[in-house]
């Protein structure tokens, strides 16, 4: 029997005109990469042949990924660049694993499915009989118009949220989360947060060790979990525009244990507390207070996900000083503890064959 030949699962990507190509890409070099690392373990091969680039001989593939749009041929994207579908919504037949909605911009997608019933008929029977269905970005309204969203939570990019809401009243839309699951109904943020949602549900069906492999391989900063908020206190601090905030924002994330009082970081820049405080409310929208404290959280997130220290350890490495301060901070900014997210950290060391093959990805 070939290597994963069980495992198989039928992922289509469904891109609409006016798709933004990194939804799509994003998605389908995870899934691709996945396939390859596991193959590569299953067959204990130290490295790619490079003589079969395409794929490995006589494997069935953990993911058989599948493009489609519209209609079979060209797809033409936002930014312009032309994608392939394999084939057209409609002509799809047999059963789905994952079905995955890549974003666009709105209104041409939304157009496509009103111009075409049998089109929005069959992309729906589609998403009915898929295991899970999942939307990138603004993917997330195709499927609040499929009626796939209603009475559900769900999310979509920052910018969009409040017109999902208005449009959709019966779902129950987050701001905050990068992405989010209901009842098999996966929904993400913005188009790198397609990225994170994929590699969480790879990390379901083959486990955290491959999940934090692929995040490796890929570059990727770190594996988000679903809590972590779309705009971070790192990315609101990029848009500060006084040359004084500019220096000083760095600085506190480089600086985390130190002392980092609103009188402090006041005497640091040259500034009267109650300036300061004024000044940076009104740059980033939240005190200075706050602000310290979600970089403290983030610090301490990365901490736990990625090293070994004890939580103590990490209360201590970034400032809050005890555990119960730091447990307080992290229920606040991401609704769990420390110790959930050290829990759902992978204890295993990564298998020696990670770092001893370098596949083509």
């Amino acid at each position: 029997m070939p290597v994963n030949a069980q495992s198989s699962k039928r992922v289509l990507v469904v891109a609409l005109p006016g798709a933004f190509s990194l939804d799509v890409l994003g998605t389908f070099e995870i899934f691709h990469a996945a396939t390859r690392i596991l193959a590569l373990r299953e067959l204990g091969e130290p490295r790619l042949d490079v003589s079969d680039p395409a794929g490995l001989v006589g494997v069935a593939p953990a993911y058989d990924v599948e493009l489609i749009g519209a209609d079979e041929g060209r797809i033409e994207t936002l930014s312009g660049i032309a994608l392939f579908a394999t084939r057209g919504i409609e002509q799809v037949r047999g059963p789905v694993d994952t079905l995955v909605v890549a974003g666009g911009d709105i209104l041409r997608m939304s157009a496509a499915l009103d111009e075409r019933p049998l089109l929005r008929d069959a992309l729906q029977r589609l998403a009915k009989r898929a295991r899970r269905v999942v939307s990138v970005c603004t993917g997330s309204f195709v499927l609040a118009k499929l009626g796939l969203l209603d009475g559900k939570r769900a999310t979509s990019h920052w910018a969009a949220c409040d017109l999902l809401q208005a449009q959709h009243p019966s779902i129950k839309v987050e701001h905050e989360p990068i992405f989010t699951q209901d009842d098999g109904v996966y929904t993400s943020a913005g188009a790198t947060t397609g990225m994170d949602l994929t590699l969480a549900l790879v990390r379901a069906d083959h486990g955290a060790e491959l999940a934090r492999e692929l995040a490796r391989w890929l570059v990727l900063y770190v594996e988000r979990n679903a809590g972590q908020p779309q705009l971070s206190a790192s990315l609101r601090a990029q848009a500060a525009d006084r040359d004084c905030l500019h220096e000083l924002l760095p600085w506190i994330a480089d600086h985390v244990k130190e002392d980092l009082s609103v009188s402090a970081l006041a005497a640091r820049v040259g500034m009267s507390v109650r300036n300061f405080a004024r000044a940076f409310k009104r740059e980033l929208s939240m005190t200075p207070a706050a602000y310290v404290e979600s970089i403290r959280v983030e610090s301490a997130r990365r901490k736990l996900e990625m090293g070994s220290a004890s939580i103590a350890e990490v209360a201590t490495e970034v400032g809050f000083g005890s555990i119960d301060t730091l447990r307080r901070a992290f229920v606040r900014q991401t609704g769990h503890t420390p110790r959930l997210t050290r829990a759902n950290k992978d204890p295993r060391p990564p298998r020696t064959a990670a770092t001893t093959f370098v596949p083509v990805l």
